[in-house]
């Protein structure tokens, strides 16, 4: 097994941690490959040639971070080719960078030779891989080279170390959380009756884009139906409720939330059903503290909805969310999208970010929902970009 000794250089995450978690899963190595954690464990750093499509010629870019146990000074990165227009500007702290890749299988293979000589020879090592991120020929292109060694899923350590946000990831995710529900009170000022639900879409993306945010999706229900796909086809009538739910990032970080614009002057209808939504969001949102068991949130959420008169059509659910729109802590195994719910007999601890969200179902009105993005803090909770919960009348 490799030393377990601390090495003189300082990796801008929880070294501390990340041995741990590796020590627990039995781990003396990581190789991770996927745009998330690649990013998280260099500080944040991702190629801006290759961040939002990674093609390259007939292969792909694929970054490769190699990490042993204990010591830190034997990281290394593998880069593309031309990856010195990044990191010139983006100095890493890796001490071992190889910008020599023009594809997954070099990336691989590249990877696959630096980690065999930080291996101890003729030791049985278990080294950690991300198998939902790692082409084929990557994975084939180090079997020489890692010949013996046992290859284990590591998609849980990578994401547990992801789990409690650090002070500079939480001001990152206030700061685009509130540019989120900015964008989106732009949005339905600038509306009107007879707009579509595509143009509705096309409208938040660039109101996010002026404050600097990475648009990644929006979904738009408008009236009665259902559907929240944005289209040509479907136009926000007089009267219509429009639901905006929608994802962007700043720095890799994404912030989702989901705020209620109407085409008209509520009605009591209009009102209650929010209301009704609004008293599980805050129910649950009371309920987050550190040391709080994660499977409480859904038992608080259930019991406020039976006390609903709308009760058979709403839901709820909480998601842990960063780097990625679903991570740890992972609440519920039955959401959307379902995962193993890891955290559920757990407690919640102070950094961990969660995604709250309720929503009422009505056949007349249609999707009246809420979801909020709240921080665990020490001395409990802290929602953040938490304006525009109400009606949000079209054309202000």
């Amino acid at each position: 097994m490799i030393s377990d000794r601390t090495a003189a250089v300082s990796p801008p995450f929880d070294a501390g941690r990340l041995d741990a978690l590796m020590e627990a899963a039995g781990l003396d190595a990581l190789l991770a490959t996927s745009p998330h954690a690649t990013r998280y464990l260099l500080g944040g750093y991702r190629f801006f040639l290759y961040d939002r499509l990674d093609a390259i010629g007939a292969s792909r870019y694929l970054p490769v971070v190699g990490y042993v146990r204990g010591r830190p000074d034997r990281a290394f990165f593998v880069g593309a080719g031309n990856e010195a227009w990044g990191t010139d500007a983006h100095p890493l702290w890796v001490p071992d960078v190889a910008l020599v890749s023009w594809s997954s299988q070099t990336a691989g293979r590249a990877a696959g030779q630096r980690l065999a000589a930080r291996l101890p020879r003729g030791a049985a090592a278990r080294v950690g891989i991300e198998p939902p991120y790692l082409p084929s020929d990557a994975r084939t292109a180090w079997d020489d080279d890692l010949r013996g060694v046992a290859l284990v899923d590591a998609t849980g350590v990578l994401d547990e170390l992801r789990a409690v946000k650090t002070p500079g990831e939480l001001a990152v995710m206030r700061d685009a959380s509130e540019a989120v529900v900015d964008a989106m009170l732009a949005t339905f000022a600038a509306l009107a009756p007879g707009a579509t639900t595509a143009q509705a879409a096309e409208r938040l993306r660039l109101e996010q884009t002026r404050r600097g945010l990475v648009y990644d999706y929006a979904l738009v229900a408008a009236g009665p139906h259902l559907g929240r796909a944005p289209t040509r086809d479907r136009v926000v009538a007089p009267g219509d409720v429009l639901s905006l739910d929608s994802g962007a990032d700043r720095d890799g970080y994404t912030a989702d939330l989901t705020r209620m614009g109407l085409a008209g002057a509520p009605t009591h209808r209009h009102d209650d059903l929010l209301a009704q939504v609004d008293a599980v969001q805050q129910a649950v949102r009371a309920a987050v503290a550190p040391g709080r068991r994660g499977g409480d949130l859904f038992d608080v959420a259930a019991t406020t909805i039976a006390g609903l008169p709308d009760a058979a059509h709403l839901s709820f659910l909480a998601h842990g969310t960063g780097l990625l729109t679903h991570e740890a802590p992972r609440l519920t195994d039955s959401g959307s999208p379902p995962y193993p719910a890891t955290h559920r007999e757990r407690p919640l601890e102070a950094g961990m970010v969660l995604s709250i969200e309720s929503q009422v179902a009505d056949p007349e009105l249609g999707l009246v929902k809420l979801e909020d993005t709240v921080f665990v803090i020490e001395q409990g909770n802290e929602a953040v970009g938490d304006r525009g919960r109400g009606w949000n009348r079209l054309g202000g």
